[in-house]
């Protein structure tokens, strides 16, 4: 089984991280682990301002941000992904279009992101990217919602 993880850090990412904990691997069996930087959202603060700031450190903090998230994914998931390949990679660009993009390209039989849980305003203004790839993934998609009592 190919899986691919999405993770950006957040509570919900680590509750997506917990869940791999619950499942019975066999040798030979991947996980993809992705953190997507999206500088879109940088990008748009000055589109009318007539100034565009440089976001060359914009872009290496988010990538020493997303780098580090990566890292500590891989050294949860060692105690229980021994049989296990596992690679991680940082990409840039929209995270829901990423996601599903390198999950075809990678073959991947199953998608696990986890749900920041928007109210239906939340959703409307910042969008859902759980839901998202879940509309347009090729495979399985698993969507993981943290403990709201943490």
């Amino acid at each position: 089984m190919k899986i691919l993880l999405a993770t950006d850090g957040s509570v919900q990412s680590e509750a997506a991280i917990a869940m791999l904990r619950s499942f019975s691997f066999k040798p030979g069996d991947e996980i993809r682990i992705i953190s997507v930087v999206d500088m879109a959202v940088p990008l748009a603060i000055d589109i009318y301002g007539g100034y565009l700031p440089d976001t060359t450190e914009m872009e290496k903090t988010a990538r020493e941000h997303a780098d580090k998230v990566l890292r500590e994914t891989c050294e949860k998931l060692e105690g229980i992904c021994k049989d296990l390949t596992v690679t991680s990679d940082v990409l840039f660009g929209s995270p829901e279009s990423r996601i599903v993009e390198t999950a075809e390209e990678t073959g991947c039989d199953l998608i696990i992101v986890g749900s920041h849980g928007y109210s239906r305003w939340e959703r409307l203004l910042l969008g859902s990217v759980s839901q998202s790839v879940v509309q347009h993934a090729h495979c399985s998609v698993l969507v993981v919602r943290a403990d709201t009592a943490e």
